[in-house]
C-alpha cells in the first residue's frame, strides 16, 4: 500500500508559536514569514528560550547582555507584527534536553494553544554547520516532544492541569527552520524592508555587520532558486511536519 503524501501546509491559521533558542534566531531565518503571517490576520507569540548572553561582539558586561538582548528581540518582533515575546531564561550555550524544558515549552503550548508551532530543526546539517548550533537542534527536539507527545496529552505534566489551569491542546503542523530536508518555501520579498528592519534591531549581534543585507539577500535569492521562485524572488524555507 502507498502512503500519500502528506498534505500541504494549512493556508492560513489564527495562532502560530515560534519556540527558538536565541534572541534573533526568529529573525535571521524567519522574520520575513512571520511578516506574511501577522499581515494576514494571524496571531504570532515568539518564545525564546535562552538570555542570549553567550552572544554578542564587543565588551558589553555579560550581565548586561540578557536583558539588552530581550529589549532587542521584542523591537525586533514589533517590525514584523508580533507583540507577544515570552522568555523562559535559561542560559545561552548550555542547553540540555531536559524534562524541565519540555514542561515549560509545553507549558507554553497549552497557554497560547497554536495551530502551527515554527522551531528550528533537530537535525544536524553537515553542510551547514553554522545552522546546527546545539542550543538550536535540542530546541527543535525539545519543543518536537512537547508537540508530541506532552503539549496534548492531559496525564503528562499533570501540574500543568492541576495547578495552572492548562488543558491539553495538539498542534496541527510544525514548521522546522535551518532543516536539511526543507520542502516548503515562502515567497518573502515583498515584506524583506520588515525582515531588514528586524535584523537590524539587534545591534548587538549586527551593528559591526556592513554587509548585512548583502548576506541575507543573497542567502534568500539561493532559497528561492532551489524552489523554483522567478528570478530574483526572496524566500525562507521550512521542513513542514504535519503533527494532528
Amino acid at each position: 500500500m502507498t502512503t500519500p503524501p502528506p498534505s500541504a501546509p494549512a493556508e492560513h491559521v489564527e495562532r502560530v508559536l515560534c519556540v527558538l533558542a536565541h534572541p534573533d534566531d526568529v529573525d535571521f531565518g524567519s522574520a520575513g514569514t512571520v511578516a506574511t503571517w501577522t499581515s494576514a490576520g494571524t496571531e504570532v507569540t515568539y518564545c525564546i528560550v535562552t538570555d542570549g548572553d553567550a552572544g554578542g561582539f564587543d565588551e558589553t558586561p555579560r550581565h548586561l547582555m540578557g536583558p539588552l538582548r530581550q529589549e532587542e528581540q521584542r523591537a525586533a518582533a514589533a517590525a514584523v507584527g508580533v507583540t507577544d515575546v515570552r522568555f523562559l531564561g535559561y542560559p545561552d550555550g548550555r542547553l540540555e534536553p531536559t524534562l524541565e524544558l519540555r514542561r515549560d515549552i509545553s507549558r507554553v503550548i497549552r497557554q497560547v494553544r497554536p495551530q502551527r508551532v515554527l522551531t528550528s530543526s533537530p537535525e544536524r546539517w553537515f553542510e551547514r554547520i553554522g545552522a546546527s548550533h546545539p542550543d538550536h537542534m535540542i530546541t527543535g527536539e525539545s519543543t518536537l516532544r512537547a508537540v508530541y507527545p506532552d503539549a496534548r496529552n492531559p496525564f503528562a505534566f499533570p501540574e500543568l492541569l492541576a495547578d495552572e489551569g492548562l488543558e491539553a491542546w495538539t498542534v496541527s503542523e510544525v514548521w522546522l527552520g535551518a532543516s536539511p530536508r526543507a520542502d516548503h518555501a515562502v515567497d518573502v520579498t515583498d515584506v524583506v524592508e520588515l525582515k531588514f528592519a528586524a535584523l537590524k534591531a539587534h545591534v548587538s549581534q549586527v551593528g559591526h555587520r556592513d554587509d548585512l543585507e548583502q548576506f541575507v539577500t543573497g542567502w534568500m535569492e539561493q532559497v528561492g532558486r532551489t524552489f523554483g521562485l522567478p528570478a530574483g524572488r526572496l524566500a525562507e524555507a521550512f521542513h513542514v511536519v504535519h503533527t494532528a
